[in-house]
């Protein structure tokens, strides 16, 4: 017998991976928690029937979400990352020695502990000391903080389950507040080709643009998300993504990565025509 995953990118598109075998089925309070082996993807994690992480394509997402913002700002030394339960972010953030604290919020505490036995690839940073983990919700999380936070990393699913709370007005405004006067915010922020996708990338563009001075988009090509065009969001209270590039400082540190380089730092903020025009649609 021959196993497929499909995943509905649209209500007229889907995307399937040919699978060898399921490593792990499970549910929690919050979602449906999955993992396949596969032969293309390697490891996938699938929550409530959409493919969060895989093996082969995790890198191109972790490395723009976090070398981003930290090659704009060299000195950040507090992160608060939302989400992440993967630990891909965290990994990548740990290749920093200047970064002294990292505290991750991630709402389900079993989507970490599959992605620990079954995904090591990604979490494999997790148990750092500069980590400290909350298994709790992020925008209950962050409203209690002001000034403390040199970064804050949204590495959410998307709008609608878990994970809608962190795409509310309100959520980003106590962003704001937990943030140092020279502050970062980065978020996935959708895809801007379906329909609903792209709504959900309006939406919270125009959020973030009510509370940030600083507010850009830039782009990503991952496989196997929805249409494969991803974007992220960069707002911040002093730092602009291209006029602050600090590339010498940055390349001076001699990480090694697979996607991420100040070349393309640059040039993943020039955006096609079509995505200009939403943006412009809510700003």
């Amino acid at each position: 017998m021959v196993l497929w995953f499909t995943e509905n990118h649209s209500p007229t598109v889907r995307f399937s991976v040919k699978l060898e075998k399921q490593l792990f089925s499970g549910s929690s309070d919050f979602q449906k928690i999955e993992v396949f082996q596969t032969e293309e993807f390697g490891k996938i994690l699938a929550l409530d029937g959409l493919i969060m992480v895989t093996e082969k394509d995790e890198f191109i997402y972790h490395d723009m979400i976090t070398h981003v913002p930290m090659a704009t700002n060299p000195n950040i030394k507090k992160v608060l990352v939302i989400g992440a339960g993967d630990g891909g972010t965290i990994r990548e953030l740990t290749r920093y020695d200047s970064i002294e604290q990292i505290d991750m919020v991630e709402i389900d505490e079993l989507v970490v502990d599959v992605c620990k036995e079954y995904l090591p690839q990604t979490a494999s940073k997790l148990d750092d000391p500069r980590v400290n983990l909350f298994f709790e919700d992020g925008l209950r999380y962050v409203r209690s903080k002001e000034n403390e936070y040199d970064l804050i990393i949204v590495d959410s699913t998307d709008p609608f389950g878990p994970g809608e709370g962190l795409f509310t007005k309100e959520f980003y405004g106590n962003c704001y507040k937990a943030l140092t006067d020279d502050g970062i915010l980065v978020n996935q922020h959708e895809s801007p080709f379906y329909e609903e996708d792209a709504a959900g990338m309006k939406k919270a563009h125009q959020r973030i643009i009510g509370y940030f001075p600083i507010c850009h988009v830039y782009q990503v090509h991952i496989p196997t998300y929805p249409s494969g065009h991803w974007l992220f969001g960069f707002a911040s209270k002093k730092y602009h993504p291209i006029n602050d590039l600090d590339a010498d400082s940055w390349n001076k540190l001699g990480i090694q990565t697979k996607y991420y380089n100040t070349d393309i730092h640059v040039g993943s903020f020039a955006l096609p025509n079509y995505v200009k025009e939403q943006l412009k649609d809510v700003e």
